[in-house]
């Protein structure tokens, strides 16, 4: 019997216009940080509505730049999910402030606002909501629970570049970080960048990407080499050029799995009213049998994956800290349940027909 065409979960988008685009780079002799970079930022700033956006070598170093512009380091708290990928949670670490882990919403997956009030001690400094699997945290409640409390808010966004929140473009809302690694909707092979409307916090993160330097060799404070290279840039370029039509397509994809996924195993995930996803992957929750479906879609040729299967509170250098938090008992069931399907912009028909056939196939474990 002839086996199935595979169907990866992540398939990284390049074509003849990124080709061109490395060639062009290769040919001009200039590989650092240079006029391809500063065409990507113009990008992101346009496409989120930010008025500055910095790039930087990834969506951790994003992260952790974003916290040292504002100021957060030792003695602070930062609010964030447990249930992320591990770099939210280091980065508060790097600076030397304490996350806050507040469990999430079971049907966004996301940071649930309506814990936050209870996370508030006089510590807190900041908040850093994650936007999920490319779904939008309810900026809108976030943005005003810090305003009446006077906090930060930097929002990890790197999943998310394309998605909108009651149709504001997320990268507006406050400093956001996104990350242009190899699986993001928008890929450099790795790289980040942090978009921000606050100039003051804007130019401390391009000192500190640049080793505190404005002028070649003053350096005016402690930074890092934290650049992008007009390589990587020019990777991302022309994605950013088809931004509106990637996002599209991975919508229009997880719009047909929502309506055509029947089967009674899974639960669909949920997107508030209002709320847009990117959409990185589509992510069931599978509440008995996780493994079997995962096995059940491999036999059919399609690739899954859990992200994320232990939640940052019970990772070990996060365990050997003996951070106080409470129960976080919806971020550890999500961590048994979740399972992802691809929702890249180029499946085709016969592929997203494969999947939901195979889904609802299953009968259980």
């Amino acid at each position: 019997m002839k086996e199935p065409t595979w169907i990866p979960l992540f398939k990284i988008p390049l074509g003849a216009a990124e080709r061109q685009a490395l060639l062009e780079v290769v040919d001009s002799g200039h590989l650092t940080q240079g006029p391809r970079v500063q065409q990507l930022e113009a990008q992101f700033a346009a496409a989120t509505g930010a008025r500055h956006a910095i790039a930087v070598s990834s969506g951790t170093t994003a992260l952790h730049l974003a916290l040292l512009a504002h100021e957060i380091g030792e003695g602070h708290e930062v609010i964030t999910t447990p249930f992320t990928f591990i770099a939210s949670v280091n980065s508060i670490l790097y600076v030397g402030a304490t996350p806050v882990l507040v469990d999430i919403d079971p049907g966004t997956f996301n940071l649930d606002p309506g814990r936050l009030e209870a996370a508030l001690t006089p510590r807190t400094r900041a908040i850093m909501p994650v936007d999920l699997y490319g779904a939008p945290c309810q900026m809108d409640q976030i943005m005003e629970f810090a305003a009446r409390h006077g906090l930060v808010v930097i929002e990890d966004a790197a999943q998310a570049i394309g998605a909108t929140v009651h149709g504001q473009p997320v990268g507006s809302f406050c400093t956001t970080c996104f990350s242009l690694y190899e699986s993001k909707n928008v890929t450099a092979g790795e790289g980040g960048v942090i978009t921000t409307n606050d100039e003051g916090v804007a130019e401390q993160c391009r000192l500190i990407r640049n080793h505190g330097m404005r002028r070649r060799y003053h350096h005016e404070m402690l930074g890092y080499n934290s650049r992008l290279s007009d390589l990587h840039a020019a990777l991302a370029i022309p994605q950013m050029a088809r931004l509106a039509e990637i996002t599209a397509a991975r919508q229009a994809n997880a719009d047909y799995y929502t309506a055509a996924i029947q089967n009674p195993r899974v639960i669909k995930p949920a997107v508030p009213a209002g709320l847009r996803s990117a959409w990185n992957v589509y992510t069931l929750r599978v509440p008995e049998g996780r493994e079997a479906l995962a096995a059940h879609l491999a036999a059919a040729g399609i690739e899954t994956g859990i992200f994320y299967p232990e939640p940052a509170h019970r990772q070990e250098h996060v365990m050997a800290l003996g951070l106080a938090h409470g129960p976080l008992p919806e971020a550890e069931r999500a961590a048994r349940e979740v399972l992802s399907l691809p929702v890249r912009p180029d499946l085709t028909a016969e592929e997203r027909e494969r999947i939901v056939a195979a889904v609802n196939a299953w009968r259980g474990a």
